[in-house]
């Protein structure tokens, strides 16, 4: 039996007018421009990014940029005309224009959206693989009921002994980019020997570490001074991530919001800030402006994630 696998492109706006957005693709030509035909289209005042600035077309598994523009395109710095694109790229339209970060990935289609794809103008990229027999999780047997004086068994959290090495993807996006990860546990911090070197102010040399245990993705501060906070909690040792946490590595931040499935996507500085009493949070008044426009940027990731 074989299953149905497209490579989806996914477009995290990091700057100018749809600042937050991510816009995920199927197609085999992405258009970018002004123009209202234009796959990613941009408002027709930002006169800057030309009405077709570039395209990013499949070729294969690799996808192609193209500029087409009169003020030019940049990927990660470098001007281009042409260039295979890799995961995490920037592209920037224009100096000093907009900004996104270009990651692409494997997605298996269910039935609605083979329908749906169906429907859609132009081929799909697809790539057939064999369907590996699925490995049944270990079956956990029914709890007994309980009896006048008996108690709930205590779960017990797993400990660094338990943690093995597991083959689950991790994705994270912070600031221009996409970190792809396949194996965890990995480790954030500063030290150049971590996974995932985070040079922030507020981020120590060996800051937190993500594994996968008890079918979920779980959280361990490393800094042994309760930095690192789930939900404005500060998590005292480890925590497990469920979808919608918000997980702030340090009262100065950053910020993630965990999307479920392995997916961590930054949302900026803390909005709250821990006060001189440790575990107190006191909420910041924010400008009715800035709280329109993060609650709608918030909105369109929960969007694009079906949360």
């Amino acid at each position: 039996m074989r299953r149905r696998v497209i490579i989806a492109v996914r477009l995290v706006h990091v700057s100018g007018p749809m600042k937050g957005d991510i816009q995920e693709f199927t197609g085999d030509s992405i258009s970018i421009g002004r123009d209202p035909s234009c796959s990613v289209r941009f408002p027709s005042d930002l006169t800057i990014v030309s009405r077709k600035h570039a395209d990013i077309i499949s070729e294969g598994n690799q996808f192609k940029f193209v500029d087409h523009s009169a003020n030019g395109t940049l990927v990660n710095g470098t001007r281009v005309k042409e260039i295979v694109l890799k995961n995490g790229d920037v592209i920037t339209f224009a100096d000093g224009g907009p900004k996104v970060s270009f990651l692409a990935e494997l997605k298996e289609l269910s039935d609605e959206d083979v329908e749906d794809l169906s429907q859609a103008p132009g081929p799909i990229p697809q790539v057939e693989v064999p369907r590996e027999p699925r490995t049944p999780r270990h079956d956990r047997p029914e709890p007994e009921p309980l009896g006048p004086r008996q108690s709930p068994p205590r779960v017990e959290s797993p400990t660094h002994e338990m943690v093995r090495p597991v083959n689950i993807p991790l994705v994270i996006q912070y600031g221009p980019t996409i970190r792809s990860f396949k194996v965890l546990p990995m480790v954030i911090g500063k030290n150049p020997r971590c996974e995932f070197v985070l040079n922030h102010p507020a981020i120590l040399d060996l800051h937190a570490q993500i594994f996968f245990s008890q079918d979920e993705y779980w959280i361990r501060d490393l800094t042994e001074r309760d930095l690192v906070c789930r939900n404005l909690q500060p998590i005292r040792g480890q925590s497990p991530l469920r979808g919608k946490d918000n997980i702030a590595l340090s009262p100065q931040g950053p910020v993630f919001l965990f999307l479920g499935d392995g997916r961590l996507v930054e949302v900026g500085e803390p909005e709250e800030k821990r006060t001189d009493t440790g575990c107190k949070i006191k909420r910041e008044v924010r400008h009715e402006r800035q709280e329109q426009s993060e609650n709608r940027i918030f909105q369109r990731i929960k969007k694009v994630f079906k949360l």
